[in-house]
């Protein structure tokens, strides 16, 4: 059975949810390589800056909230060809 790219990145997450809600909460994350590699204000953001570093598709974004309900959504990045 394939796993998702990011399937390790969310499972850091849901591991330390705890943790980083209590320290992040509200803030959306980005996950990389089992650690946050930045925390901004919005998901748009955090994609536009973390992507001058890294490759679309290796990090994950993820805003600390409380509770399952709040990583059992998947997305998916968009690349747009020239």
């Amino acid at each position: 059975m394939a796993t998702s790219p990011l399937s390790a990145e969310l499972d850091y997450y849901i591991k330390h949810q705890d943790e980083l809600v209590a320290k992040y909460r509200g803030k959306f994350l980005v996950i990389k390589n089992g650690s946050v590699i930045g925390m901004y204000n919005s998901d748009l953001e955090a994609v536009t800056e973390t992507s001058k570093k890294e490759p679309l598709g290796t990090f994950l974004v993820q805003k600390a909230e409380p509770g399952k309900d709040n990583y059992t959504q998947t997305f998916h990045s968009r690349v747009v060809l020239a």
